[in-house]
């Protein structure tokens, strides 16, 4: 793929060259600026010449059961094709797998921890058709090519698909087409509809079961600065806001987004703003958009020293100390970028510029990811003819909180077993799901495996250690609705039934048969006494709850 010009804004992507970068202009900045944060620091450097080197990793870094980091790196290896990596949080590397460009090449994308315990990726290009992969990887070495992309139903995918609420994986192409990826078989399907532009992120499950992205052009007439976008698991694409590049908005997003305790979408965008340097934007589920703070690397057309940095290409995190964090790809003290902190309410921070100059140092691209030991981690992008070819780093802020991580998504059915990470596990007393308490098995120091309880609600997981330490979750447990039993299983029009299981909290509907009853009660997360309606037939009973519905295995029969 060629580099490509849109609106002025160099973005250059894949070619013969196998680089990865992006620009917006040159720019100058000489005066060096005094750290607002002492807790950067540079863990690992990558070299092309020993292993894999210039990760990209569109997303986050992902940690896995074992309390590692896993990543890809889109260059070098054994191949020169890229490879992906383990790197432990004090900086120990290991390439675990090399592309060979018949199994992909060049992966820009993260990677993405399953449900079932597995990493799920894909490369920008190579594979049967050179239009890149979909792939499985279970460390240390076992590796699956998922689906080969052959232009017609996709091609340059730089993003990993995400898991839904359904279990399956969903993704995005460079240019739009839509998939998914059917678990645990693996089998992909492209979806109907294409987003409305340029997708280079990976997709956000929200916590109303939909999926969010952005696209990096597009909106009314499909010449729009970007966009951001509602898909659901079927497939259907709606546009909840259109960027417009003024200075009250952004212009051509580059990262993905995050959703935070309120509730809100959070982003970034690489142009636009007051200074047409790009900005930090929320966004409410139904589109209602606020610009949080506009980027400073120019004033009036001019470059300006000692700036808040610009252009970001990674999105935010939403940390559990309540704050976002970001990085921009250019500006501050040196031109190599900055880490930032910014509150919900926009009010900014600048924690660190990075080091080196214009022609020589690292960029960061990818979003900061927070580690159960409560740090940040992240990699850069060598800037111009860096050396080292990208590094791995860490930031830690000052009031480092402790947290608990769920592998896959957070939506989870009562009675399921999840595999919980964090740190000290083993000394775990107990488990809870929204202050219910759970039954659970030790595994390691770095995880252990908790089932769902039938009572439990929307909330936090809290791990208690035997020092009396609580530690929980950075966000909400959803919790799928599950019928197991009727009681009875047939009567006439007129009998109450119990309908038992969990995850019934905010049930708002019931059927019989496909028949909605007109009088039922929510008496329990666990229990919904409901009468059998006029007309009902003889079939499945069925309950809807705001995260979701679930229809019974055992048929209800219509005396």
């Amino acid at each position: 793929m060629s580099t490509t010009m849109i609106f002025g804004v160099l973005k250059a992507k894949w070619n013969g060259s196998r680089r990865l970068a992006i620009a917006c202009a040159l720019l100058m900045a000489i005066a060096a600026a005094p750290l607002r944060s002492q807790t950067y620091q540079d863990l690992y450097d990558f070299n092309c010449s020993t292993g894999g080197c210039d990760p990209f990793d569109s997303g986050q870094l992902t940690q896995g059961a074992d309390g590692n980091l896993y990543g890809t790196a889109q260059n070098g290896g054994s191949n020169g094709f890229g490879t992906i990596f383990v790197v432990t949080p004090s900086g120990a590397y290991t390439d675990l797998w090399q592309f060979d460009g018949t199994n992909g090449s060049n992966p820009i994308a993260a990677l993405t921890l399953a449900s079932d315990g597995n990493f799920y990726g894909t490369t920008a290009s190579g594979g049967a058709k050179g239009y890149g992969t979909v792939f499985r990887f279970t460390p240390p070495a076992s590796f699956t090519v998922l689906h080969s992309f052959t232009y017609t139903d996709g091609d340059t995918p730089e993003a990993a698909p995400v898991e839904a609420k359904d279990g399956n994986l969903y993704g995005a192409t460079y240019s739009g087409k839509t998939y998914r990826i059917t678990l645990p078989a693996g089998t992909f399907k492209q979806l109907p509809n294409n987003t409305p532009g340029f997708t280079f992120d990976p997709l956000l499950l929200a916590s109303d079961g939909n999926l969010y992205g952005t696209t990096f052009n597009g909106g009314p007439g499909g010449s729009g600065p970007g966009t951001v976008f509602r898909m659901t698991t079927a497939g259907a694409i709606k546009v909840i806001h259109n960027f417009t590049g003024t200075g009250s908005d952004g212009a051509f997003p580059d990262s993905q987004l995050t959703q935070a305790s309120d509730g809100n979408l959070y982003g970034t965008t690489h142009d636009g703003g007051a200074n047409n340097s790009g900005m930090v934007f929320k966004l409410t589920l139904a589109g209602t958009f606020t610009a949080l703070h506009s980027f400073d690397v120019y004033t009036g057309g001019s470059f300006k020293l000692n700036n808040d940095g610009g252009g970001p290409v990674a999105g935010l995190l939403a940390a559990s100390d309540g704050n976002l964090y970001g990085a921009n790809s250019l500006g501050g003290a040196n031109g190599n970028g900055t880490l930032f902190q910014i509150t919900k309410g926009g009010f900014f921070t600048k924690l660190f510029d990075f080091p080196g100059n214009l022609d020589s140092g690292p960029s960061p691209l990818a979003t900061l990811v927070q580690h159960s030991n409560g740090a940040f981690y992240g990699v850069t992008n060598p800037s111009g003819n860096s050396a080292p070819a990208g590094n791995f780093y860490s930031l830690t802020p000052s009031n480092r909180i402790q947290i608990v991580l769920v592998e896959g998504p957070v939506w989870v059915k009562p009675g399921q077993p999840v595999e919980i990470l964090g740190n000290n596990m083993n000394e775990v007393s107990s488990i809870t799901f929204a202050g219910i308490q759970a039954q659970f098995q030790p595994g390691s120091d770095t995880y252990l495996i908790a089932e769902v309880p039938n009572a439990a609600v929307d909330g936090l997981i809290t791990a208690t250690l035997v020092t009396g330490q609580q530690i929980q979750s950075a966000g909400a447990m959803r919790i799928l609705p599950l019928i197991t039993n009727l009681d009875p299983s047939s009567g006439p029009v007129g009998t109450q039934v119990g309908i038992t299981g969990g995850g019934f909290a905010g049930a708002k509907k019931v059927t019989f048969g496909g028949v909605k009853a007109t009088s039922f009660h929510v008496a329990s997360p666990t229990l919904i006494q409901a009468f059998v309606p006029t007309g009902a037939k003889t079939g499945k009973v069925g309950v809807v709850t705001p995260n979701g519905s679930a229809v019974s295995k055992i048929t209800f029969t219509v005396n």
